[in-house]
């Protein structure tokens, strides 16, 4: 099981607290470390001292980290034109030396997209831009060199692009889609996908997921297990009670309720609420929503704790 440590910077967060938990996760031995992609707060929070750039982040990131894998749990499509973004992943990727893994997905907070004059079309036109930016970042990243690349399609149009700079990894950084439609969904991570995540949700349901796009995969001759498994949970644990109460206190949330919808608990929840996951559904990874980035003891116990015991 692969623990990888997922942050919501927007929720008030500089670049130094982003680095201060990208390293104390390198140092604990977790697999990655991924932060979201939005530009306003959520809810309650101050959203201080403000957003930051996920990009720009995770160049920063690459060039101060030495193992740990980096990348968004997801990028939207509604942000960046395919090409531009295309061209950051893969400079971020040469940065750290082939470290980036990118998530893709439609766009949904209608609020940050208001509050800095983003276009956010309605969902079926924002699907297929999200379809056609799939098509366009792989094809750039996977056109050899020497070679050009080009696109028509009723969002974008290219013509003869040189394709470059080329990502460290080959063909192309790992790419991670997730989300619960029931169709097109499957269909895209079928075709684009090394990783399947399911966000926030119960077992049940993702394996549901799971299966539609083991399903999809098959349809077109791919082998499903090339896709790896993987769902985000918020994770609050404690040595005893007393601290689990604490830290679900620190992000707001009511003990009873984040101990059914997340990671949380004592050590020992944690570790049969893990267990129970990957008996239900066969994931591999999994996405620690880590809210309060002030406190990396949090992380000290889970990696003493809880990743030992999964082995």
């Amino acid at each position: 099981m692969e623990l990888r440590i997922f942050t919501e910077p927007q929720q008030g967060a500089s670049y130094d607290d982003q680095l201060r938990v990208a390293k104390a996760a390198e140092d604990l031995g977790y697999d990655a470390f991924f932060r979201s992609d939005h530009f306003l707060k959520m809810g309650s929070a101050s959203g201080l001292p403000g957003p930051t750039d996920a990009w720009v982040t995770l160049g920063g990131l690459a060039r101060e980290t030495q193992r740990i894998r980096l990348g968004t749990l997801v990028t939207a499509a509604t942000f960046r034109h395919p090409s531009v973004l295309a061209i950051s992943v893969a400079q971020v990727d040469q940065m750290s030396g082939g470290r980036v893994e990118f998530g893709l997905g439609s766009g949904w907070y209608d609020a940050e997209h208001t509050a800095y004059g983003i276009p956010m079309p309605e969902i079926k036109e924002r699907f297929d831009i999200y379809s056609e930016q799939l098509a366009v970042l792989t094809g750039l990243w996977e056109t050899p060199e020497g070679e050009t690349f080009t696109f028509s399609g009723e969002h974008y149009q290219l013509a003869e692009a040189p394709a470059l700079p080329k990502p460290a990894q080959r063909p192309r950084p790992p790419v991670i889609i997730g989300g619960a439609g029931k169709k097109r969904t499957p269909a895209l991570a079928a075709r684009y996908a090394d990783e399947f995540n399911l966000p926030f949700t119960d077992a049940d349901t993702a394996l549901a997921q799971f299966r539609r796009v083991e399903a999809a995969a098959a349809e077109l001759g791919r082998d499903p297990k090339e896709i790896v498994r993987s769902v985000a949970q918020v994770v609050a644990i404690g040595r005893d009670e007393a601290e689990f109460t604490r830290r679900a206190a620190a992000i707001g949330r009511e003990p009873a309720e984040v101990r059914q919808n997340g990671i949380a608990g004592t050590t020992a929840e944690a570790v049969d609420k893990i267990g129970t996951w990957v008996e239900k559904t066969g994931i591999t990874r999994l996405y620690l929503q880590v809210l309060d980035l002030s406190d990396l003891d949090h992380l000290e116990l889970i990696a003493a704790e809880v990743a030992r015991q999964l082995g």
